[in-house]
Formats: C-alpha cells, structure tokens, sequence
C-alpha cells in the first residue's frame, strides 16, 4: 500500500499546493484508489507515474468544491482515454450523484465505461476479500464524512518444501493448507494448514480525515492506525477561526493522533494563510503538531509514503 498526495492545500490551490486529492495504490492488483477529486486533479495524474485507467474506486468526504471540483473532468478523460477503462465505483453524499449527472448533461459528456454512485453512511461502505472500508460522520459545515481502510490479515509464507516431506501432493490441497485449514490426506492422516504457514502478516489500516474540527469520531477512525492523513487547516493561535470554519489546527490532528495510538500522522489541507513570507508558516505549524505527536510529517503534493507490512509473531517490516 502506498499513498501519494495530489493536493494539499484547502479552499483555493496555490502555486506549490492543488487542492485535495489522495491516492491509494495497491500494487497487488495494480489498482488506485482516490480520496476526494479537487479541482485539477487530472493535471496531477499526469505529473505522476499514475494511470488513469487503474483508478477503480474514489471516496468523497463532502460536497465542497476543493474537494469534488475536479470528478467531472477526471471522469471524463478517463472515457477519452482509450485504455479500456473498468467500472469506477465512486462512494460519497447523497448529492454526488446529482451533481455528477448534471456535469454530464449539461457538457453532453457520454462515458464508456460504467460509473456506480453509492451513497455513504457511517459504517462500512465497501469490502472485499482484501479489504474493508468504514466511514464515520465528521464535525464539519456541511456532512463530511472521513473514511477508514483496513487490509484484512493474511496467512504466512507456506512451507511447500515440509508440505512435500509429508508426502502431501501439489494441487487443490495447497490451497486450502494455505489458508490455513485442516484437511485430512488419502492414508487418512489429518494437516493441520497453519503448521505449514509461516506467522500471520497483519494488515495495515489508513484512516482518512478531512474536513472536520476536533471530534471522537476521527479517533475513532484513526484507531490504532498504520497512517493517519488528518487535516491541519490552521495554525493553533488561529483556533478560534477554526471552531467557526469548523476545520482542525495543527494541535487538534497531533491530539487525535495521541487518542488513537496511531503510528504516523501527516498533516494536510493547509489554509495559503501560512504561505512563505506571512508571519507564521507552514513550518510552525509542523512544530506545533510534533510537540504533541512526534511522529508527524507535513504532507506536500506528489510526497509519496509506503506503509510497511508486519509479520505479526516476528513483529518484522516486510515490504509488500
């Protein structure tokens, strides 16, 4: 799993900084999935070594325009492309879909490839063999929500050169030693699978929040997180602007990241307000959140960061 940040401004891009956007790569199936689509979000994919035609899923936390601005271009580009585009499954407020249907009608865009609209609500949103994804509601001017990604645990490396030694022949038995299972052989002698496996890989989890103030149900989100991308709008001397905005200080991401026991945060979605040459800058805001939560980063377009894997016996990093 790695995370790359398209946009990390809020409200309005700078000369250094799109607006909101954040992709998810997930290299066993060469897939990417997206966290909101701001303005020009398009123009980032082509500065990246992205593709558009990998884009398989795309979450979205609120109807503000830094945040959906740039769908209806992605989406069209995508049908433009050539490339054999697959269904995009897009998750989000009950008016996405309205809003994406008039951009369409309106523009007499015609896509090619299938688009499915499903409608967010706190709890899970989507799961599959590999993953699951949760949403909470978060404490923002309008409905937001943030959202949750947790790869499930997989079995450990299996020892085919023991499985060999017992005489268990290769074929549909494997795979069921694979995961684990205890399956019983011709002589009639019983394996148990995870004696053959090496120890469980734990999943990583990556926990999503923006826009929101300080709320508990961020942390609850960010629960014991690999990563956690938590919005840092203001700086803490502006806190009073932040509660009537309703958007997070500095401070506010470093705390929940402390209450959720999260392993790395990175902060994101800074107001231009800090830009190089004003009194505070996006520095301080740096050293505010690491005051609380040493291990912060700041966010920066196209930073990318891998979230390691752990075996969970060896308590080992492996890089998958």
């Amino acid at each position: 799993m790695q995370i790359t940040f398209l946009g990390t401004s809020s409200g309005v891009p700078t000369r250094s900084r799109n607006v909101s956007s954040v992709a998810l790569r997930l290299p066993q199936r060469a897939e990417v999935w997206l966290f909101d689509c701001g303005e020009s979000t398009q123009h980032q994919f082509l500065k990246s070594d992205f593709k558009s035609s990998q884009i398989r899923r795309i979450f979205v936390t609120h109807m503000h325009g830094d945040h959906i601005f740039g769908l209806p271009g992605l989406l069209a580009s995508c049908g433009m492309a050539g490339t054999g585009q697959q269904q995009i499954d897009i998750y989000g407020p009950p008016e996405l879909a309205k809003y994406l249907d008039a951009c369409r009608r309106y523009s007499k865009t015609q896509s090619s490839y299938p688009i499915q609209v499903h409608v967010t609500e706190p709890g899970k949103v989507y799961e599959d063999d590999d993953f699951i994804v949760l949403c909470q509601r978060l404490k923002h001017r309008i409905p937001a929500h943030g959202y949750r990604v947790v790869e499930k645990d997989r079995t450990g490396h299996f020892d085919v050169k023991r499985a060999l030694s017992l005489g268990i022949p290769s074929g549909p038995l494997y795979g069921k030693l694979k995961r684990g299972e205890v399956v019983t052989l011709a002589d009639g002698r019983k394996v148990n699978g995870a004696e053959l496996c090496g120890p469980a890989i734990v999943g990583r989890k990556f926990a999503y929040c923006t826009d929101t103030v300080f709320c508990e149900s961020a942390i609850e989100l960010a629960v014991e997180a690999d990563v956690l991308i938590h919005e840092a709008t203001f700086a803490h001397q502006d806190a009073e602007l932040a509660y009537q905005r309703m958007h997070s200080t500095s401070t506010m991401a470093a705390q929940v990241a402390l209450a959720a026991q999260v392993k790395q945060l990175i902060i994101t979605h800074f107001s231009p307000r800090y830009a190089p040459g004003n009194v505070l800058q996006l520095s301080d805001l740096l050293n505010e959140a690491q005051a609380i939560f040493p291990n912060t980063i700041m966010a920066k377009d196209f930073l990318t960061y891998d979230i390691p894997r752990k075996n969970v016996s060896a308590n080992v990093e492996v890089a998958v």
